[in-house]
């Protein structure tokens, strides 16, 4: 199992030594380094920027937002920088969630699986540099030719020769379809929450795709790309503390990051298990108690979402989340520090 640096997406304000934090990553023999996006800083600029300094470690994207961007954009965007950085991008997409794309975007979020099928297919096209990119499908129609069509559009090829027509693409996924279309379609998969007690749950989702007809890849080599914070401590009083500085970031998730309808992420917890308590932490999150939410969450799903513990009991935990499949622990580090003290740890 390899490990990978998560970067993620900024809050307020550009966060400090990051630069310190890939240059270790890359040193102590980290596979990767990852970025992400939300409404706010993107995902590609701060992989160019820091991943400029680096020579070996793949530069990858957990995960860009498809309706933040067309899919020849997309493509663009990925192209270039895997010229840039000698072929090193994984090039990590998802969906985001309603409130994100029409609030945000101002697109519709309708059938979302459909839409991911036809932006993969796009950007493989346009990858692949075979033929002017067309494409029939109704949420992305290449030519355009729909209202407000001047009727001038025509296919194109991208003036750029990609540097790796099979550059590797990951999804994000969450419910059984779309894990399944990712096992289908995809190159990898990046979950979230996904932890060694509920890995059971998505075998089958991941097997149901792998079987179908023209599936890329087998479960021998896809990639399961496993986000999650590890953290060595001194003993069980350091380990209570570190629980507890998590659980307002399971809270969040899992009451507040979506309206009380439609929230894939509280969709998740309910499947892992927690549904009762997923109701109650999220009507107290979106009535503005988040201590009270907080509060709920129990130490044992922080445990199991994170690796957090004594060195011994570090490599056991890491140990399981490979039995699972997984093949790279994306990992959230704080310091150059921990970053070479977790690649001594696990060698």
């Amino acid at each position: 199992m390899k490990l990978g640096l998560q970067l993620g997406y900024w809050g307020a304000q550009p966060p400090q030594g990051v630069g310190e934090l890939v240059a270790a990553a890359e040193e102590a023999g980290f596979d990767a380094i990852f970025t992400a996006e939300a409404w706010g800083s993107d995902a590609f600029t701060p992989l160019a920027w820091w991943g400029r300094e680096t020579s070996r470690v793949r530069l990858g994207t957990s995960i860009v937002q498809m309706s933040g961007r067309t899919p020849t954009s997309i493509a663009m965007h990925a192209l270039t920088l895997d010229h840039l950085t000698g072929g090193r991008v994984i090039l990590g997409m998802g969906v985001s969630g309603p409130q994100v794309v029409e609030g945000w975007y101002g697109q519709p979020f309708e059938k979302p699986l459909a839409r991911t099928r036809e932006v993969v297919s796009i950007i493989r096209k346009v990858l692949a540099r075979e033929a002017p990119v067309t494409n029939e499908g109704p949420h992305h129609p290449l030519p355009y030719r729909g209202p407000g069509s001047v009727g001038l559009g025509k296919p194109l090829k991208p003036i750029v020769h990609p540097l790796r027509p099979d550059l590797p693409i990951w999804l994000g996924a969450e419910g059984p379809k779309n894990v399944a279309q990712t096992a289908e379609i995809a190159d990898g998969w990046i979950p979230i929450f996904y932890t060694p007690r509920s890995a059971g749950m998505y075998q089958p989702w991941l097997d149901e795709g792998f079987a179908r007809p023209g599936a890329r890849r087998t479960r021998a080599d896809f990639e399961i790309s496993a986000t999650c914070h590890l953290q060595v401590v001194d003993g069980a009083e350091q380990k209570q503390a570190v629980i507890d500085a998590m659980k307002p970031f399971v809270s969040l998730y899992m009451g507040g990051m979506g309206a009380k309808e439609q929230n894939f992420h509280t969709q998740v917890f309910t499947r892992m298990g927690y549904g009762e308590l997923a109701g109650q932490v999220q009507d107290l999150y979106l009535s503005g108690e988040k201590d009270k939410a907080t509060a709920l969450i129990p130490d044992e799903l922080v445990d199991d979402m994170h690796i957090i513990g004594t060195a011994g009991e570090v490599r056991e935990r890491v140990a399981q989340w490979e039995e699972t499949g997984v093949t790279t622990l994306l990992l959230s580090c704080r310091s150059a520090t921990e970053v070479r003290q977790i690649a001594e740890l696990l060698a």
